[in-house]
Formats: structure tokens, sequence, C-alpha cells
């Protein structure tokens, strides 16, 4: 054998022969002061709205976010109006009186132990849904739903759909704008694993879709969420219109709902 061929021979046996080290290494990760999480919405239909207030988690505790109580909290609109909410349940704070008009601006204060924060958001005209259908899913072998209807011209819309199967509010949603199709019909296509997940429609189930108009800074903040089922969108978190740090959303939305059954 060759020099050198005996030479790695040997050094491969010892490699193998050394017992195996393991090292343990201790992460050190750094815990964060909790952040506030709002999530509110006014719609033009009656209430109660909510108003739903949370802390977030360390990295390293379940995902199981705190309820906020005994915060201060009000909306008030453009006209003077303004109402207190009251506390329903932990961290959930209800209307009493309140009642959506499109073209209003609505303005959420939360005052938490001595911290305010407010967002505002204006809210748009209804669109009328023109029909809703079930197709075969262009991309595959089960059943999506679709929603049409036609957008205004010369007024800037965004839109939010959300999914219900036999009153079932669905994980996830879809939105949009009419950049590209000012004053165009327009049509959203929801795919059976959005509708159902692996679990396939059936003879009779109803499919109830809800066409919300959002404002700008809404749609962006579920524009930057969307990828992740509106949950916190990583590295980064979702463009919140409240103020002073807080995560979340208000939402001044007008809404029109449409439903189907499967055949």
């Amino acid at each position: 054998m060759k020099k050198s061929n005996l030479i790695l021979a040997v050094v491969v046996s010892i490699f193998f022969l050394l017992p195996s080290c393991e090292k343990v290494i201790d992460l050190n990760l750094n815990t964060s002061a909790s952040d506030i999480v709002i999530q509110g919405n006014v719609y033009d239909y009656a209430g109660p709205y909510t108003v739903s207030i949370s802390k977030t988690v360390d990295f390293t505790q379940t995902n199981v976010f705190p309820p906020v109580t005994n915060a201060v909290v009000t909306i008030s609109d453009n006209a003077g109006n303004s109402e207190t909410l009251i506390q329903k349940t932990e961290g959930k704070y209800v209307t009493s009186t309140l009642r959506g008009i499109p073209g209003v601006t609505y303005t959420l204060k939360v005052v938490i132990q001595g911290k305010t924060y407010t967002a505002s958001s204006t809210m748009p005209k209804a669109v009328n849904i023109d029909s809703i259908y079930l197709q075969r899913d262009l991309f595959g072998n089960g059943t999506e739903a679709v929603i049409d209807f036609t957008d205004p011209i010369n007024v800037d819309n965004y839109y939010r759909v959300d999914q219900y199967v036999n009153d079932t509010l669905k994980s996830g949603f879809y939105v949009g704008d009419d950049k590209l199709y000012q004053g165009q019909k327009i049509s959203f296509y929801l795919s059976a694993s959005s509708l159902t997940g692996d679990k396939p429609l059936i003879k009779g189930d109803e499919i109830k879709l809800q066409l919300e108009c959002i404002d700008d800074k809404v749609y962006e903040y579920f524009r930057t969420t969307k990828g992740n089922n509106g949950q916190s969108a990583s590295p980064a978190n979702p463009v919140s219109n409240i103020s002073n740090g807080a995560l979340g959303y208000f939402s001044a939305a007008s809404v029109r709902q449409d439903s189907i059954r499967v055949p």
C-alpha cells in the first residue's frame, strides 16, 4: 500500500473509533416586552361591534395571547358622536348604540394604564354583489366558489372577502384593489381548500361569501398580513393603522353578503 493511502486509512479509522461528542449550546434568547394588539370593526349594519385587546407573548411562551382588561375604549365619529364601550368579557369591549354609516370617519381611542392608542377609518360606500356560484376548481378536482361584483368607476376601492361554510368562518381571506379594474367586473375565486381545508364540500353545504369595502390603510394591513392567514407576517409585523406602536387594526367597512348551497 502506498504511504499516502496508508496514512489516509489510519486517519479515517481513528475518526470512526473516536467517541462522539455532544456540545450543549445555550441559546441566549432575549425576552422582549409585550406589545398591545388591538382589533376592532365597525360595519354598516346593526351592532354591537367588538374591539378585542390582548398582549403578545415572549418567544419561549405558548401561543396564547392574554387579554387586556380594564381598558377605556371609545369610538367617536366626525359628526361629534361618541360612545364608551363596555367590557363584556376579558379583553372584549362592545358597543351598545353605535351604527356604522358609509362616508363617516370613525376614530378609536384606547387607554391602557395611562398610555393612549388611536386609529381612524373612513367607511366606504358598499359595493353590491352581482352573483356567486360554484364551479370546478381550475387547478384541481375540487369545487371553488366565485364572487362577481362591479367596481364603481372613478373611485379607488379596496376589498376583502371572507368565507363561511355552514356559518363557520374559515381561516384565510382574500384582499384586492381596483387599480387594474377601475369600473370593471371583478371576480374573486375561493378555492375548495380555503373553504374547507382537507374536508370536501358535500351536498347541502351552505357557502356564504362576505364582501367588505375597506379603506386604504386597512387594506395595507391585510395585504401585508395576507401570507399568514391574518396573523403576524414574518419577519415584519403587518402595517398597522393604530398609533403608539400597537399591533392590529381598526376598520370601518361596508358589507354585502350572499350565499349558495352545494347542489
